[in-house]
């Protein structure tokens, strides 16, 4: 497998405004923003895309969850905020390395098209 993008950020072969950082995962602010807030929480493993987690990823799952929590607190997000995930080509993946987005600052909608 080839490094990703988003593998080559994580090794600094790239530039990006990191907001958050620990063993398991990096954050940082997405380059084309849908919102005032739109943070990218991505594993330093790299899964190319969520069919291809395995049991063994449930705990790092459930970590750039709580990830998320910690940065919409830190980022003020008191009013809400959206976590969105995609699966290849039709749910919206552009890089084939998982990654969360975290939105805010705005009223979201509903269907989000």
């Amino acid at each position: 497998m080839s490094d990703s993008l988003f593998t080559k950020i994580i090794q600094r072969e790239l530039d990006a405004e990191f907001v958050y950082e620990d063993d398991r995962v990096v954050a940082f602010h997405d380059i084309a923003p849908q919102a005032p807030v739109h943070i990218l929480i991505v594993p330093r493993k790299q899964i190319p895309m969520l069919d291809d987690l395995n049991e063994e990823d449930e705990a790092l799952m459930g970590h750039m969850v709580y990830v998320a929590s910690k940065l919409a607190r830190t980022l003020k997000l008191d009013h809400g905020y959206r976590l969105v995930m995609n699966c290849n080509h039709q749910g919206g993946q552009t890089v084939f390395h998982i990654h969360m987005h975290l939105l805010g600052g705005r009223q979201m909608q509903w269907p989000p098209g």
